[in-house]
């Protein structure tokens, strides 16, 4: 998935004289996958609170990057002044063959009515990145899944992406007792347990799921040791009456000879 936006959160230092320059570097991917270095190079301007933006990206990937509008204008509170609209980053053509990339650099708010999202600063400390995002990916193989209680079955892949592929439906019936055995701890609609009401799990009286859980015995393990002892019991009790019985016959026969 390439990436079609970005945004980073930083400081540039209030105090830097003309010509100072800070660089924040962030990762972008192109069509193929591919990881790119973007570098943001800001240089300091002699006009009071005015910074000039800069792009680029090693000459082995791609031949240009460019950048719309260069010039980025604080105000007296240290934010960029409003009004303003987001940059718009080109990097074209890619050695690599993939599709040239056209960035959004999200600065601005939807309105652009109040400087920005509070990412882009002019304070009085050293200049520094305190935090960059991207959309976009390289590719990337499953795996594994997980399931959350609304039965979402989720994708993970190696390259960090979570993405949901199924849900899990569950069926409710009027009458339990009345659904056909299949064998297979299977069961089947008939008649008499009326037509099967299908929905999400947790949707009306439908349960949850219960991911990562093991399903325990659902009878009394005591209860069935107890029957099991006494059926042996009286199996023995049995055993004993033959072999009694055929002692007795036994006896007899040696009384005739």
């Amino acid at each position: 998935s390439a990436t079609t936006e970005f945004r980073v959160d930083v400081n540039l230092d209030a105090g830097a004289a003309a010509t100072d320059t800070y660089a924040t570097t962030l990762n972008v991917f192109d069509s193929l996958g591919n990881a790119i270095p973007l570098t943001i190079t800001f240089t300091k301007q002699t006009t009071a609170n005015t910074w000039l933006a800069g792009v680029s990206v090693p000459s082995t990937v791609a031949a240009a990057a460019t950048i719309d509008v260069p010039t980025l204008t604080f105000n007296s509170s240290g934010s960029l002044d409003p009004g303003g609209s987001d940059r718009t980053i080109t990097i074209n053509p890619l050695l690599s063959g993939a599709a040239p990339l056209s960035l959004n650099w999200d600065i601005f708010d939807a309105s652009a009515a109040s400087a920005s999202h509070g990412d882009m600063t002019q304070y009085a400390s050293a200049s520094t990145t305190t935090f960059q995002t991207q959309n976009g990916n390289t590719s990337g193989v499953l795996r594994g899944v997980d399931v959350d209680e609304e039965g979402v079955v989720t994708g993970i892949y190696s390259n960090g992406q979570l993405v949901p592929l199924f849900q899990v439906a569950l069926a409710d019936f009027a009458n339990y007792g009345g659904l056909q055995k299949l064998g297979q701890n299977l069961y089947q609609e008939s008649r008499a347990s009326g037509q099967a009401l299908t929905g999400t799990p947790q949707d009306g009286a439908l349960g949850a799921i219960s991911p990562q859980t093991i399903e325990m015995s659902n009878v009394d393990l005591a209860q069935e040791f107890v029957k099991m002892i006494i059926t042996q019991r009286a199996f023995q009790a049995n055993a004993r009456v033959i072999t009694t019985s055929d002692e007795i016959l036994s006896e007899l026969i040696n009384l005739k000879r």
